[in-house]
């Protein structure tokens, strides 16, 4: 079109005088189209492109994989210290604390698992809100400055509080941002990254009651704790640098409903009953193998190795397990593995006399353990936003710690009214467990019903 035609029309007609209702009406949808963009900021933003898509996981790529590295870091000095408790609960039953009973003990190692799971429904929201650096900053702190006081400890409340309290919760703070940042980056392989980076704690219950049985008749339990207290603060700082997450802080005013909401559904409810009843039997074997072995006739310096045993097994347990439930469901790899834990333990650990079926028992355990109390994470994304995975995690785990604060005390004390006896604690692990399992079936019947070929 040349330049003429493009004057025609207006040298052609002269301006044709406006109405003063025309007027006002054009004056208000210019208005109107001036507020339009700035009433709308989350269209504006999404338009403009300068946020993340949250249902853009990467699943993979360089970043993703360094937060898993990471994430084992951090898992291996948390997870995996507690995974180590059962060699205290033999060492101070014979050295500092040999005047108090078994179940007496008992409290320290539960305790600290309590504390490492039930403020998760504090760090987890923290996490939601802030972000994983400062979480894992302050875990760092609480759990190093616990190490460094048990060092010191003499007296069982001394150890009650470094141990039990300050360190508990600083493995606290330091698990729950990992499975928050985790679950952004990854869909597809989620649960095997989050087998991969929980099997730190299986590595981390391997090297660590080695290093303490070593370490202690040559360097002192004061210098032993200390050594291991630098040690985890050199992973720490890897962990420090390296997990972050995909998506910006989600930033929501706190509501104490957002925590009672999720047990309001019948599947969370579920599977959150199934949780507390594996963790009330699942730590048993961890915390009583190594004494209930050398009861047995076991070696003390053969039994000593029974809980690096199960942890080794686990750390299989919890990559291959996660490996398939990424193709079958993770809540029907979870339900296998969870009744084959319970059949071991009352067909192989209780009739158990001998060095050989106890240590059979350490590896299958170990195993099917290793995906029963890591794969629960995975189990919980699937039945929730991922923007609420660290507030919905931390309030499963917050419930689900009351049966590991009261499973190993109640153990305890099973062993103490049968006078040294391991009978009695050993059928309480397998019922325990065979419940857990049943209402993680329950759980899966409330989201797709009695179908078995389903990948859930």
């Amino acid at each position: 079109m040349d330049q003429s035609s493009e004057q025609l029309p207006r040298d052609s007609h002269p301006p044709t005088p406006r109405s003063k209702d025309s007027q006002m009406s054009i004056a208000k949808d210019d208005i109107l189209q001036e507020k339009k963009p700035q009433s709308d900021p989350k269209t504006q933003l999404m338009e403009k492109g300068t946020g993340p898509d949250p249902n853009a996981f990467p699943d993979g790529g360089f970043e993703a994989w360094l937060v898993v590295l990471g994430g084992f870091c951090a898992v291996f000095c948390s997870f995996g210290w507690i995974n180590c408790i059962g060699v205290f609960q033999n060492y101070y039953e014979q050295n500092q604390l040999k005047n108090y009973s078994s179940s007496t003990i008992a409290w320290i190692p539960s305790t600290q698992s309590f504390m490492m799971f039930f403020p998760g429904i504090v760090a987890g929201r923290m996490t939601d809100e802030l972000g994983p650096r400062i979480p894992i900053l302050l875990g760092t702190f609480l759990h190093i400055f616990g190490l460094m006081m048990i060092s010191i400890s003499k007296e069982y409340y001394q150890f009650f509080l470094s141990q039990s309290i300050c360190s508990g919760l600083g493995c606290s703070f330091l698990f729950y941002p990992v499975i928050a940042a985790l679950g952004t980056w990854f869909l597809k392989h989620r649960a095997l990254a989050f087998g991969i980076a929980v099997s730190g704690s299986s590595l981390g219950g391997v090297v660590l009651p080695i290093m303490v049985q070593r370490l202690i008749p040559h360097i002192g339990f004061g210098w032993t704790m200390r050594a291991l207290a630098f040690m985890l603060l050199g992973l720490l700082v890897v962990a420090n640098l390296t997990i972050k997450s995909r998506l910006p802080p989600a930033r929501r005013p706190f509501a104490l409903k957002d925590l009672i909401t999720p047990f309001m559904e019948k599947p969370f409810f579920l599977l959150a009953l199934a949780s507390f009843f594996i963790y009330i039997g699942g730590f048993l074997p961890f915390n009583f193998l190594i004494v209930q072995g050398v009861a047995s006739g076991m070696s003390p310096s053969l039994a000593s190795y029974l809980v690096p045993i199960v942890n080794g097994a686990s750390t299989f347990g919890r990559i291959l397990p996660a490996h398939i439930g990424d193709t079958i469901g993770v809540f029907n790899v979870m339900i296998i593995l969870s009744a084959f834990g319970a059949v071991m333990t009352l067909a192989l650990w209780l009739p158990a006399a001998s060095n050989a079926p106890i240590i059979i028992f350490a590896v299958l355990y170990g195993f099917a353990s290793g995906c029963t109390l890591s794969i629960i994470p995975a189990m919980v994304a699937k039945l929730g936003h991922i923007s609420q995975l660290g507030s919905r995690n931390g309030a499963m785990y917050a419930f689900a710690s009351f049966g590991a604060l009261v499973g190993s005390p109640i153990g305890g004390a099973i062993q103490n009214r049968q006078h040294g006896s391991y009978l009695g604690l050993i059928v309480f692990t397998g019922v325990a467990l065979i419940i857990g399992t049943v209402l993680a079936v329950l759980s899966r019947t409330a989201i797709v019903g009695l179908k078995v070929k389903v990948k859930i």
